[in-house]
């Protein structure tokens, strides 16, 4: 059967962290317009800067101020960027060794085409219009010999290398990087059928050609033999026994529910595979593993996906015994 089913999912967050005394003070050189590295033990100095010592691993904290100008070590052109990348038009990736560094540091060459590029060739940072202390300061990397004049400190063709000097604003401390993930899914033969079938609020599974066991949600091949999965679609039970769980705390994009709220790992009836899915209707202090749970099912007309379970409540069955559920946590 042809996969019919496709489906976009995006992963996306702002990742912060705290820079510390090393990265801080590299941040805040891009932030006036500086780049500056850190000399490890063995003399060499590192751009973008480590914290600790490649080869020791011993702390390192020497700052050393390096050129806006080098050398491409490496490049690989990009013919179509991709949202949130430096460029917006066709660019080389470049690995550039600037001068006074040892190390090279991974940015955009703004170039028109890939003859553009090459081994060996000068370039030199092209700032961006306001330096806020991120990476993004440095805008792209532009070649030194294009006759246009140099940009915000980087040093004309046959210049010296300079700096400029550094601010009073201190170190940065807190640096945020959104990250992006876009993906494109298209489920197999084995996976598409389960989608459907919740699409009839159906939970079908498929069973192992080697050990029999029942997986919801089906996949490619069995996780414990490693054998692929029979043409036999099984029917799994709307309910089942709870396995482990997760008290969650803190509400995530997409998803608004009181909070504390738990997640509930689920051993339907019929399957040899626990299924997540939010608990709901049942008071903290009465989960516990073996507790009997029932699916519940969206209104209205459904989308082929899992979340069509919107959530479990408890049913009023007899506790499967915790030893008898062991193998599955």
């Amino acid at each position: 059967m042809a996969t019919q089913l496709e489906a976009r999912h995006v992963l996306e967050f702002a990742y912060t962290r705290s820079t510390g005394p090393v990265l801080g003070e590299f941040f805040a050189g891009l932030r006036d317009r500086r780049v500056r590295g850190v000399r490890a033990e063995d003399g060499r100095v590192l751009v973008p800067p480590q914290e600790y010592d490649p080869v020791s691993s011993n702390p390192i904290s020497e700052l050393v101020d390096v050129s806006s100008e080098g050398t491409v070590e490496t490049w690989a052109w990009n013919p179509s960027p991709r949202p949130g990348q430096p460029l917006d038009r066709p660019f080389a990736w470049v690995q550039v060794r600037l001068d006074g560094a040892d190390t090279s540091l991974l940015h955009a060459l703004d170039v028109p085409s890939p003859d553009d590029a090459s081994v060996g060739q000068r370039v030199r940072i092209r700032w961006a219009d306001e330096t806020v202390g991120h990476i993004d300061d440095i805008a792209c990397f532009e070649p030194a010999t294009s006759g246009a004049p140099a940009t915000s400190g980087a040093p004309a063709p046959g210049e010296a290398p300079s700096v400029p000097p550094p601010s009073d604003n201190g170190v940065v401390p807190i640096v945020t990087t959104p990250i992006r993930i876009d993906v494109t899914y298209r489920p197999g033969v084995t996976e598409e059928p389960f989608l459907i079938g919740t699409t009839r609020r159906q939970l079908l599974g498929r069973r192992c050609s080697n050990c029999s066991k029942v997986y919801l949600p089906p996949r490619g091949n069995c996780s414990m033999c490693g054998a692929p999965f029979t043409d036999e679609i099984i029917e799994v039970a709307h309910k089942g026994s709870l396995v482990t769980w997760a008290v969650v705390n803190v509400n995530f994009a997409g998803r608004v529910v009181d909070l504390p709220y738990v997640t509930a790992e689920v051993l339907l009836d019929g399957s040899d595979l626990t299924t997540q899915f939010l608990l709901q209707d049942c008071p903290l202090q009465d989960v516990r593993v073996g507790m009997r749970l029932r699916a519940v099912w969206k209104d209205g007309e459904l989308e082929p996906t899992l979340s069509n379970v919107s959530h479990v409540v408890p049913i009023d069955e007899p506790d499967t015994p915790a030893e008898q559920l062991r193998e599955y946590v």
